[in-house]
């Protein structure tokens, strides 16, 4: 589906079904450096189960044109936009990673716009370290190496997939070769820089569950905790295990977290 969202060109997958802005809304938001792909099974069981789905190609990722957002406040302001340009009353924005942060600067910032919220992979502050960086900025595939190989819990680089025969490491260092030059480092330095996460979550009023791995090495699950205690109606769920890229390495436990946490319950 391709939308104008504050007059620049966007893209958005909707889970195989057309966008019924008559149906409860789910807005899924992706992390640094990736694109609507990394939501595929969750957009299309949600699309084909009574909601109706906007999975955003943020600006400069994916299909979306125009450059890159530089500040997780700007993205959430387009995140809004996009509910709005979509035709949607309210959603539910679930974000992982970055997107994570994406999701709960809008829930702070947009409360109109948003029924709950969903934040997998987080933490605030969101801090990166200073060799990833420099790596990111100088486009080198080194910062693909270490977001791809930290981002998998154990189980996931040795193979781990439910579906015989797919890479989840390959996969994870395809989809952010794929990724134009810049975007990566834009989106580390936005997480990096993102201070405001403790106070923006003290403003949210929409429930939110906070899905969690035991074995984050990007958002340690100490990190997530605090984060989710910072929140006024939090429900946390812990993937004993996962690593960061739960979406891939745990999808079945990630739709089951969400599903409990529905703002209608998901059927």
């Amino acid at each position: 589906m391709r939308l104008t969202v504050n007059g620049t060109d966007a893209f958005a997958a909707t889970g195989g079904r057309d966008f019924d802005a008559a149906l409860p809304a789910v807005v899924l938001i992706h992390g640094g450096g990736m694109d609507h792909s990394v939501w595929a099974l969750h957009s299309r069981w949600f699309a084909h189960h009574g909601y109706t789905v906007l999975a955003p190609d943020l600006p400069g990722h994916g299909k979306s044109g125009s450059p890159p957002l530089k500040t997780i406040g700007d993205m959430a302001d387009w995140i809004a936009a996009l509910i709005a340009a979509a035709g949607a009353a309210k959603a539910w924005v679930i974000g992982h990673s970055m997107g994570s942060l994406v999701a709960l600067e809008t829930g702070a910032r947009h409360p109109g716009h948003v029924s709950a919220l969903a934040l997998i992979g987080t933490s605030a502050p969101m801090a990166v370290g200073a060799e990833l960086l420099k790596a990111a900025e100088a486009n080198q595939h080194a910062s693909i190496d270490m977001v791809s190989l930290w981002g998998l819990g154990t189980n996931a680089t040795i193979g781990g997939n439910l579906a015989p025969g797919l890479w989840m490491l390959g996969n994870a260092q395809r989809v952010l070769e794929a990724s134009r030059p810049g975007a990566l480092f834009n989106d580390l330095n936005a997480c990096n820089e993102y201070q405001d996460g403790l106070a923006s979550a003290a403003r949210v009023s929409a429930p939110t569950t906070v899905i969690l791995g035991g074995r984050d090495m990007m958002t340690p699950l100490k990190a997530g905790k605090a984060l989710a205690a910072a929140l006024r109606r939090a429900h946390t769920v812990i993937l004993e295990c996962a690593g960061h890229l739960m979406m891939a390495e745990r999808p079945d436990e990630v739709l089951a977290a969400l599903r409990g946490g529905a703002p209608d319950r998901a059927r």
